[in-house]
């Protein structure tokens, strides 16, 4: 794998862990039946996307990536003080699709920057995006 490739596969493999981690801090606090399996369902193509770019990056000899520390504090802080304010489903809700949005940015900007990553990689980082908007917009009906 080239140096690109392993790059992607390292951003999106810390991408898919901050989503993971976003979508374990609400779940919990969710009402909606139906709004809870639609975080489960995503929750579940997250994990794989990071088993997924585990797998590959552990076959090159390479590690996984942790998420930023910033930014997992700021989004930890964000969302202990927007739920305790309103825990509501629509607080949720926003919280998620701010995440996603700014998860599909951030994948789409290190596709710009990573344009030598392999076909392989540049897949599973369009897999995560499309994950993300899917559930941004699966949500749009709770804000």
């Amino acid at each position: 794998m080239n140096q690109d490739s392993v790059s992607l596969l390292q951003e999106c493999n810390a991408g898919a862990k901050m989503g993971l981690k976003s979508l374990n801090d609400v779940l919990d606090d969710v009402c909606s039946s139906n709004m809870k399996q639609t975080l489960m369902k995503s929750r579940a193509e997250h994990e794989r996307i990071q088993c997924q770019t585990n797998a590959m990056l552990y076959k090159d000899q390479k590690d996984g990536k942790e998420p930023d520390m910033m930014a997992t504090a700021m989004s930890w802080m964000k969302t202990n003080a927007k739920m305790a304010m309103d825990g509501s489903d629509q607080t949720i809700a926003n919280l998620i699709t701010d995440g996603c949005n700014m998860g599909v940015t951030s994948i789409n900007r290190y596709l710009n920057q990573y344009k030598d990553a392999d076909m392989q990689a540049k897949g599973i980082a369009r897999d995560l995006i499309a994950i993300e908007e899917k559930l941004a917009k699966d949500l749009r009906t709770y804000l």
